[in-house]
């Protein structure tokens, strides 16, 4: 036995139980092995069909769900606080790291994405984030309110990438802009629908039930996924979309099949993709500027009571959906799928909406309405173009993950950047009035939103003229 040292220590190595386990859980997770390629053309087109149909469907009512899951936070702020669990500072921080785990989770899934079964890591995703909820309705410890949501944060990086990479497996390049647009707009819906029945449960149920009732409802969700969603076409003996569609024939398709590595690593070298990154990164920080203390910032800056300052957030959401749809939708058909010129013509829209909202003071409520009808519209165009869209069309397809990715990562560096320094300057302008009751000052956090709209604006003409890559 002494003398066969190797040998005992590999026996060893084999018998460890922690090998099998890992080894079985990669292989759930792997992409299937492409199957025998179908000859019969009616097959071939019923199944694209039927498979079309099932993802898109699939990821829009998926992707809806996971908004649902998150947004709830932004509308139980303004009960944490008045219950006295949390001060801005604290609520903030856990805001921070939900931010802080999903920035780090979105690039490094999105990474992982284009190599798994996208049709049970979605589900997972959404299965995992909605059970952390519940979790959080029996929670009222700081340190373990933030850790749950951060955990959550990480299991929310399992919906966009996936879902995006699941787009350009099934729809070809000359659907995507408007398909995109279509999918992107069903975040809008679940956030939608969340600033207005959650705010409803917890006017009448307490916060604890407006993480309850999302949290059951998510994890119902993700059975859905799990019996709906699909893997590759070629899992399934179907041809590559680009063949399908005729865009390339099956030895062009082969010529151009760079390794997923290289393809990958041509995304993170590439600085067009890196200043997308940093466009997207302040869009985000006024987006959930919005989304996270809008809510609190009409309740006290301007008087509404949490119901109406909610139905008012919300109005961005719906407003979001025509913006998400027709500007994938005007980029396909006015501009030769082209986005730099309607990205500019949202970017100045944005801007002006976003300090029409912060500047005009109480009292003007048509005002509020109308901010945020232009503000929704224009901001969720460009969170279509400048979080994925972009970033996508200029990358090879091996690499939508990765491409979703590093956009992921510069974006939610932007949104846990307002949620740390958007508590801070809040929390700061702070004062006590003689009843004991805090009194919030808005000003330094409303230039902070409105500086950032502006670089959204700006930045995405650093790279007008970026091509697309084979």
């Amino acid at each position: 036995m002494s003398g066969e040292p190797g040998r005992f220590k590999v026996a060893r190595f084999k018998r460890s139980p922690r090998c099998p386990l890992f080894k079985a859980i990669a292989q759930f997770f792997r992409t299937g092995a492409d199957a025998l390629p179908l000859t019969d053309e009616a097959e071939i087109k019923r199944k694209y069909r039927r498979g079309r149909i099932s993802v898109f469907l699939s990821i829009t009512l998926g992707y809806a769900m996971y908004y649902v899951i998150r947004q709830g936070f932004a509308v139980v702020k303004k009960p944490l606080l008045e219950a006295g669990l949390f001060d801005p500072l604290q609520i903030g921080t856990i805001g921070s790291v939900f931010f802080m785990t999903y920035m780090i989770g979105k690039c490094v899934n999105g990474f992982l994405a284009d190599r798994l079964n996208i049709k049970r890591f979605l589900a997972l995703g959404l299965l995992g984030s909605a059970s952390l909820l519940v979790s959080l309705g029996f929670c009222s410890s700081f340190y373990l309110f933030a850790v749950l949501w951060g955990l959550c944060g990480w299991f929310q990086t399992f919906g966009a990438a996936p879902c995006v990479v699941s787009l350009n497996q099934w729809f070809s390049n000359k659907e995507r802009g408007t398909l995109y647009g279509i999918w992107f707009s069903a975040h809008n819906i679940g956030t939608g629908l969340t600033y207005i029945i959650t705010a409803y449960i917890i006017a009448t149920h307490g916060w604890r039930m407006g993480f309850f009732a999302p949290g059951v409802l998510g994890i119902s969700a993700a059975v859905f996924l799990y019996l709906f969603m699909y893997d590759r076409p070629p899992v399934y003996g179907l041809p590559p979309i680009s063949v399908y569609s005729g865009e390339q024939t099956h030895a062009e398709h082969k010529a151009k099949d760079k390794p997923v590595f290289k393809a990958q690593f041509a995304v993170i070298i590439r600085p067009a993709v890196w200043v997308l990154g940093l466009s997207s990164a302040a869009c985000y920080v006024t987006r959930y500027a919005f989304e996270s203390w809008g809510v609190v910032f009409l309740t006290e800056a301007k008087g509404y009571s949490l119901t109406k300052a909610s139905g008012i957030i919300s109005i961005s959401q719906f407003a979001g959906i025509v913006g998400a749809v027709s500007c994938g939708w005007i980029s396909d058909k006015f501009f030769h799928h082209k986005r730099s010129v309607p990205c500019l013509l949202f970017g100045i829209l944005f801007v002006l909406s976003t300090a029409t909202f912060v500047y005009v003071p109480a009292g003007y409520p048509w005002s509020d309405y109308v901010s945020m009808i232009f503000f929704g519209y224009a901001v969720y165009a460009l969170v279509t173009y400048l979080g994925g869209l972009m970033a996508v069309d200029i990358c090879s397809k091996k690499a939508t993950g990765a491409a979703m990715g590093v956009i992921g990562l510069f974006s939610y560096a932007g949104a846990s950047l307002q949620e740390a320094v958007g508590g801070y300057l809040i929390n700061a302008h702070k004062v006590i009035g003689a009843d004991g009751k805090a009194i919030y000052d808005f000003t330094a956090v409303g230039n902070f939103w409105v500086v950032a709209s502006v670089f959204a604006l700006v930045l995405p003409l650093l790279v007008w003229n970026a091509k697309q890559e084979d």
